[in-house]
Order: C-alpha cells, then sequence, then structure tokens
C-alpha cells in the first residue's frame, strides 16, 4: 500500500521557480525535515537549524509532496521492523534448567526460532532469586537480541533486596505475559487435615505448631504461604529449602507437614497418592487436577488468589518496533496447537497480552507482594 502511494505521488512535481528547484537527492532531503516543516511546507537545513536561522528553502506548499515525505518516513521505519532479526537471539533465564521458568522458555524459543527463522538460545544465569539474570538483561544491549524469562518470583526477589543493580520496573521494557498456573498446597498423607478448612481450624487451635515448606526464602512459594496465614489469620512456621525437590522430600519424609509449590513439581506425587492435595491457590480450579478445590471455596480464606507466571521482557530503550514484532509473534505463536499442548504438559495455561498490559500487571505484582513483605515483617536484606 505505501509503495502504491509513493508510486503515485512521484508523478506530482516541485514548482521549478522555487527557491529550491535544485533539489538534492530525495534522501537527503527527507534528513532535513522538520516537524515545522512537515507542518508548513518548508525545510530548515540542519546547520540553519543549529544556529536558530529562519532562513529557509522553500518547497510549492504541494500536500500531497509533504504526504509522499511522511509515507517514505513510515516505510522506512516499516523496513527496520522488517530487517529485525538478522542474527541469533537469546532468551536469558533467571533460573536453573529443568524448572518451570527454563521450561517455558525452550518451548518459546524453539517456537520463536521457527517463527522468526533464527536460531533462539536459552541462557541460564540462575541464583539469587533470579535478580543475577534480570541484572544481565537490563545491561544488554537494547537491539531485541537480549530477552529474559520473568516470573513472578523475581518480582517478588526485587521486593526483599534493599539494593539491586537496577531497577525491577523501569530497566525493562515489557513484551508479554504468556502464561499462568496456580500453586498446590498439599500435606503428607498421615498429616490430621485433609481440607483447606481443617488446616485453618487447627492452625488457629496451635498456633506455630504446623510446619510448612517451601523452596526457597523469598520464592513465591513463600510468599504465597505468608499470604494465605495474612489471610486465614493463622500462623504457622517456615521452613525454606534450596529448590522444591528438597521440599517435596521434607514432607515424604514428615519433617514438615504441609507444602506450597508448583502444579507442575508435585503433580507425580499427588497422583500417586504419595501426597495428598488440599486445595489450589487461583480462584478457580486447575484443568490438571480438576477434582480439588480451590482455595476460596473453602469459605474461610475470602479472596485469596495467588497465581505464578511467566512472560517475555527485554531492555528498557528496546525499538518499539522490535517490541511489537516480538509481541505479534509471541501471541501467534500462542495460538498454536503445538505450542499450546506443551504448555499445557509443563502445568500451565496459555495466558497473552498487550505490552501495556503486561508491564501494569508487573507493576501490580510488585505492589501486591511488598505489601505482604511487610505484613510478615520481613525486613529487606
Amino acid at each position: 500500500m505505501v509503495g502504491d502511494s509513493i508510486s503515485t505521488l512521484s508523478n506530482w512535481e516541485l514548482d521549478p521557480t522555487a527557491e529550491s528547484a535544485t533539489m538534492a537527492p530525495l534522501e537527503a532531503m527527507l534528513s532535513e525535515l522538520s516537524p515545522t516543516a512537515l507542518m508548513n511546507g518548508t525545510v530548515l537545513p540542519s546547520r540553519e537549524r543549529e544556529a536558530g536561522s529562519v532562513k529557509s528553502k522553500t518547497l510549492k506548499r504541494n500536500p500531497l509532496y509533504l504526504a509522499m515525505a511522511f509515507l517514505m518516513y513510515v516505510a522506512g521505519w516499516q523496513a527496520c521492523a522488517q530487517e529485525w532479526p538478522q542474527r541469533p537471539i537469546r532468551i536469558i533465564v533467571a533460573f536453573g534448567a529443568g524448572g518451570g521458568a527454563d521450561i517455558i522458555g525452550r518451548i518459546l524459543a524453539q517456537a520463536m526460532q521457527d517463527k522468526l527463522n533464527q536460531p533462539v538460545v536459552i541462557e541460564n544465569r540462575p541464583g539469587a532469586g533470579g535478580t543475577i539474570g534480570n541484572e544481565a538483561v537490563a545491561r544488554a544491549d537494547k537491539d531485541g537480541y537480549t530477552l529474559g524469562i520473568m516470573t513472578a518470583g523475581q518480582i517478588i526477589a526485587a521486593t526483599t533486596r534493599k539494593t539491586l543493580r537496577y531497577d525491577a520496573l523501569a530497566d525493562f521494557d515489557p513484551v508479554s505475559l504468556v502464561a499462568t498456573a496456580s500453586l498446590l498446597i498439599v500435606a503428607r498423607p498421615d498429616f490430621p487435615v485433609s481440607t483447606i478448612k481443617e488446616l485453618v481450624v487447627a492452625a488457629k487451635a496451635e498456633p506455630n505448631k504446623i510446619v510448612f515448606a517451601s523452596s526457597g526464602f523469598g520464592a513465591t512459594q513463600h510468599f504465597s504461604a505468608e499470604l494465605f496465614m495474612q489471610t486465614a489469620g493463622v500462623k504457622m512456621v517456615h521452613v525454606p529449602f534450596r529448590n522444591s525437590p528438597e521440599a517435596i522430600s521434607s514432607v515424604l519424609g514428615r519433617q514438615v507437614d504441609v507444602l506450597f509449590d508448583t502444579i507442575s513439581a508435585l503433580i507425580g506425587q499427588v497422583q500417586s497418592g504419595e501426597l495428598k492435595a488440599l486445595a489450589v491457590t487461583g480462584k478457580e480450579r486447575f484443568p490438571v487436577v480438576p477434582e480439588v478445590p480451590t482455595v476460596i471455596e473453602s469459605g474461610v480464606v475470602p479472596g485469596y488468589d495467588v497465581t505464578t507466571w511467566y512472560g517475555v521482557f527485554a531492555p528498557r530503550g528496546t525499538p518499539r518496533t522490535v517490541i511489537d514484532k516480538l509481541n505479534r509473534t509471541l501471541n501467534e505463536i500462542l495460538t498454536e496447537g503445538s505450542v499450546r499442548e506443551r504448555l499445557a504438559g509443563a502445568g500451565v495455561l496459555v495466558q497473552g497480552s498487550t505490552p501495556e498490559a503486561f508491564g501494569a500487571f508487573m507493576s501490580s505484582e510488585f505492589v501486591r507482594w511488598n505489601a505482604v513483605r511487610e505484613a510478615a515483617g520481613i525486613e529487606q536484606r
């Protein structure tokens, strides 16, 4: 469409009597256009603009010529977006191989590679609750060739630290939310409660007697339990472990009573009967375990709704054309049956978004979890 319009407009001629009848190539002329020129039909050479001169070379005030200039400007920006990518893209995952973020990242990377016709490589940069990987993204070139996988855990980690060498919200450009998932609350088989209502009654009867495990201090699982205790008005003892396998082993070994963790981490033990599921943490039942009720259904923890989530982000200052193309690519990928099937197998629900919606969501998550941290009396480190 742009090409057809330019072809039509190129048949119009400039005023041969104008002072600027002897013209440089069109590209050079367009480089001299200022916003004022587009409005009034004049061109101020850059050296004269810098000197504040009002002297100008005047074109015939032909709106069709100006339209031609504008269309060529737009076409240039479109070409930039179409040119990306020209080389491999890396996606930094701020957690170790085999975890939820890594699995989601690899599913997306394969689909993006097929869509963009360029290699997309996963780079794991684990440590410090995801802040090491986030810092690597923040410091990367702003060219669209370094991206990151953002999770609720990285936002929570940012609320627990006094100093970070990046701003958890201001130093990143959101691209898209891609998936969400509930957590599971499980207990050891011989634990004398089988529902959330029974758990709350027992915890109120004997504060700080029930012991719950998580996959790490400041992890999403830990803060989900903190929010549970605040909402239900109970107190339990937290025992953090280094990762999910260790936390699961502690419940199976009867060292702790209850565990908050991801569905993907616990589904095997729940299905085998090694652990009993008390509830899912989201506001709706989860398709993988439809027989397990939500916490809200218990009637004793009103409004409790926690989901973990995954999204794609880039360093702040990445060209908007690249962000838009990435967003379109991801949302197209999320409609593909094979991708949706693989994500479902990873225990998550597909959830695309616009960059703006994802950015607003991350901001709201920061506010929410920082409030949980403050209410729990967890000091920033």
